[in-house]
């Protein structure tokens, strides 16, 4: 459901109505039937097992028992909707665990509501992974934030915390993890034989040989010595100005940005509407619309749905691949 007075519901509903043009894979909606009214016909369903009838027929909403939304207002963050909106996150979640969906496409949160509503989780991925975690602790969960939009494919070894914070998190250990999991990810999810991935620099011109920054020499290319021994094609840090021109070029199929900034500033010059999240490292398929609840948008009714759109069919697209993988 996402923020219900953020631009989740009108985007939701216009995907629904582009599902012919589009060829969306059908979907359903944790959440109440009143908050799409005006946005699409409504079919309420009782199981995700509908879903694929009801699509043609209106927008199928499940509502789970007990669920409800409290007060709000388009355009303006209502605290009242945080307990909703993050139990939509949790049943849609836990319904693709449970193998009675594909894959979780999450519209937009506001975390500020969720924070003043105690919500514990930097956000979405974190607090996805949190409930993906197997309690006997033999599943590894290893959640790598994905950007992909504008013909590249950026991975973040960083995410959600100060610049100041994230080049002490820069360690050998975190790239080695970041990066198996994105090689692996990338043959399964998105069907690429053989990855080739890049490691950005940290540091401007990554580095220059240690003259302005020794991390590159120090952590990043080391990591990527030990990966390549492993198996996995991994370059030497690369200056962060030129790799995305040399990974839209087919040089690479991926970069692993060291800096949430440094990563998403080129996919969102490139694919501002189109752009699309993913989770890498889940045991299910999570993707979300690459922007925010849009609350200016929303109160005006002049949400796009191009992000969200492209979000449904790249889940459509990983769930195919990661069960052609599973039979092969």
């Amino acid at each position: 459901m996402g923020d219900p007075a953020g631009c989740g519901p009108q985007i939701t509903g216009l995907a629904w109505r582009s599902r012919v043009d589009k060829s969306l894979t059908p979907f359903a909606v944790v959440s109440v039937p009143d908050v799409y009214r005006g946005y699409a016909p409504i079919v309420s369903i009782d199981d995700p097992s509908e879903t694929e009838e009801a699509f043609s027929l209106g927008l199928p909403i499940l509502t789970p028992p007990g669920f409800s939304i409290g007060s709000y207002e388009t355009g303006t963050p209502s605290a009242p909707t945080a307990p909703a909106i993050i139990e939509s996150i949790r049943c849609a979640t836990q319904a693709t665990i449970d193998g009675k969906a594909r894959a979780v496409v999450t519209n937009p949160i506001s975390k500020a509501v969720l924070y003043d509503a105690g919500f514990k989780h930097p956000g979405h991925t974190e607090f996805i992974a949190n409930i993906c975690k197997d309690p006997t602790e033999r599943l590894d969960v290893n959640p790598i934030m994905m950007l992909v939009g504008g013909g590249l494919k950026v991975a973040l070894a960083t995410i959600h915390v100060p610049l100041s914070e994230a080049i002490s998190s820069v360690t050998q250990e975190r790239l080695i993890s970041v990066a198996t999991t994105v090689h692996t990810a990338l043959k399964t999810d998105f069907g690429i034989v053989s990855p080739k991935i890049a490691f950005s620099g940290l540091n401007p011109h990554a580095g220059e040989n240690g003259s302005i920054g020794r991390e590159e020499i120090e952590t990043i290319n080391p990591a990527a010595d030990l990966l390549r021994r492993n198996g996995i094609n991994v370059s030497d840090a690369r200056p962060a100005d030129t790799v995305f021109h040399e990974a839209l070029s087919g040089q690479f199929d991926a970069v692993i940005a060291m800096t949430h900034d440094q990563g998403l500033i080129p996919v969102k010059t490139l694919d501002m509407w189109g752009g699309v999240n993913t989770t890498l490292g889940l045991p299910i398929v999570r993707t979300s619309p690459d922007h925010g609840t849009a609350y200016d948008a929303a109160k005006t009714g002049s949400c796009r749905p191009d992000s969200l759109i492209a979000a449904i069919r790249l889940a459509s697209s990983i769930a195919e691949h990661r069960l052609k993988a599973s039979n092969e």
